[in-house]
């Protein structure tokens, strides 16, 4: 099998420089002032401020855009692109020579796409860099992410409810069939697999994972990384790792009909399998894969569950203020009324009091700061298995699944508005402005 690619670059931050940031670095405008007066500096030193900085703060994703007369840095903090600073197209070219250096890119290549990575070390931890740059109008656009061991979490930080926490518990605990994970990119659906990983992994079991690429490196589980130019893709991994003896295997995601049929194959013959499919939620499952090409007799009995997700950012303990719902607001929860018995929903009625974002220097001025999951999900039961023998609609499924007790994302996040966890407004950005019909 193909091993991990080792990074080919390291750059071990200066604890001064560590300990610098750390006291003036609180926020994103901390940051660009920070930034301004270090633009005289060694590109070296620049990119020591940039990313340590963006590390501290939160970021996933550093942005470096070209313009015609300037160059943006924009950051992503809890899913949301900041605008931080403008600097000249002189330290722009600076910043995009280092970088590609770094991360192993060729210099003299601009007009096509190059994918690198390097890594920081800060505090004696080792951060993962992917470098992405793509030729945009005015010059290359880098993108750097990185990758924060912190965000690997366990299950009990996702943000799930008790009976959800329940149920998936019970799934993972399963000897064989296959869990799958929708949502779009970035709605956290590997975080969500990993967490179920670490809640199982122990010495007596053998946990293999393919992924394109591996995120986070992960404690007592074998992971291995696609590689094409080697012919290692997730089809042919995938029948590898089934000859590796395994008693629980991760496919970073289904994307054809050969990875789903092997896939659906394992999880009938002895394995617990967890993938990922882009869907729009968990309904929808189904149907992707025998759009794949795959039939509803071999979808049926491999499948345990489906799962839909969304993130949405927390409001920020320091500066969140709540207010008496209003009467529109109060109308929107009124949906929560016709769930199941057995969901724990806070007592809703008049002057019930909800967060407000408001905004302060330790949220970035944006009244959020961090972020939990928003779920649904169905288990496939001896009737929900005869109900996808007769291939229904997204539709149908969805109805099904909520008669058979699932909570939409959109109610869970509603839940946790008057949990006081997160705002409607937010719950109304992932999932759009929904009402639900229970019969």
């Amino acid at each position: 099998m193909a091993d991990i690619k080792k990074i080919t670059a390291e750059i071990e931050i200066p604890q001064i420089v560590v300990d610098d940031i750390k006291r003036e670095v609180k926020n994103i405008p901390e940051l660009k002032r920070k930034i301004e007066r270090s633009l005289n500096k060694q590109v070296s030193a620049l990119i020591e401020i940039i990313l340590t900085g963006s590390f501290f703060l939160d970021g996933s994703d550093v942005h470096i855009e070209p313009e015609e007369e300037r160059a943006k840095f924009r950051l992503r903090v809890d899913g949301v692109l900041h605008d931080v600073l403008y600097f000249d197209l002189n330290i722009y070219k600076k910043l995009v020579t280092r970088l590609k250096l770094l991360s192993k890119l060729k210099l003299n290549v601009t007009t096509r796409p190059q994918d690198g990575r390097f890594s920081i070390i800060i505090e004696g931890v080792s951060i993962e860099i992917r470098t992405s740059s793509i030729p945009a109008e005015y010059g290359e656009s880098i993108v750097l992410r990185i990758l924060n061991p912190k965000w690997v979490v366990t299950m009990a930080d996702l943000g799930l409810r008790d009976d959800l926490m329940e149920i998936f518990k019970r799934e993972i605990e399963k000897p064989n069939g296959m869990i799958i994970c929708t949502g779009p990119t970035g709605s956290g659906k590997t975080t969500t697999l990993y967490a179920f990983l670490k809640e199982i992994a122990s010495p007596e079991i053998k946990i293999i994972t393919i992924e394109d690429p591996i995120e986070y490196h992960l404690e007592g589980v074998s992971q291995t990384q696609v590689d094409k130019s080697k012919g290692y893709d997730f089809a042919n991994g995938l029948r590898a790792i089934v000859r590796q003896d395994p008693d629980v295997i991760l496919v970073g995601e289904i994307r054809d009909l050969e990875t789903a049929q092997i896939s659906l194959q394992a999880a009938l013959t002895g394995h617990l399998v967890l993938s990922t499919v882009h869907t729009n939620d968990a309904a929808g499952t189904i149907a992707r894969i025998q759009a794949l090409g795959e039939k509803p007799a071999n979808i049926a009995p491999a499948i345990n569950m489906a799962i839909g997700q969304r993130l949405v950012r927390k409001v920020c303990q320091k500066c969140v203020q709540f207010e008496e719902a209003s009467k529109e607001e109060l109308s929107k929860f009124e949906v929560l009324k016709k769930l199941p018995k057995q969901i724990k929903v806070p007592e809703i009625k008049p002057g019930i009091k909800i967060p407000k974002n408001r905004g302060c220097e330790d949220c970035n001025f944006t009244g959020y700061k961090g972020r939990l999951g928003i779920f649904e999900a169905f288990v496939v039961d001896d009737d929900m298995e005869r109900f996808i023998l007769t291939s229904p609609s997204i539709a149908d499924m969805r109805d099904r699944a909520i008669k058979k007790g699932m909570v939409l994302m959109h109610e869970d996040g509603l839940i946790k508005v008057l949990q006081g966890i997160t705002t409607i407004e937010e719950v109304e950005r992932a999932t759009g402005k929904k009402e639900t019909c229970y019969e």
